[in-house]
């Protein structure tokens, strides 16, 4: 469960903001909406494994390394005609 601790002296909008931000880094409003409704076994594999194929695209996407690429063009290769 998701606490602050704030003095009498605090703002009220303050703690609530901070509130706010400590229920969504924890992941508590995430789940609530995931389990509003059953999911089939099924479903669930398929979220999963769409989750793990954008993971996959985005780490692809990363900073540019100056390194060969096996695709694009043929200039510079050592292969003949």
């Amino acid at each position: 469960m998701v606490e602050i601790l704030i003095d009498e002296t605090d703002r009220l909008d303050w703690a609530l903001k901070l509130f706010k931000r400590k229920v969504q880094k924890s992941g508590v409003l995430k789940d609530l909406r995931r389990k509003r409704h059953y999911e089939k076994p099924s479903v669930v594999r398929q979220r999963k494994a769409a989750a793990a194929k954008r993971r996959r695209v985005t780490e692809g996407r990363g900073p540019r390394r100056d390194r060969g690429s096996s695709r694009g063009s043929s200039r510079g290769s050592s292969r003949g005609p």
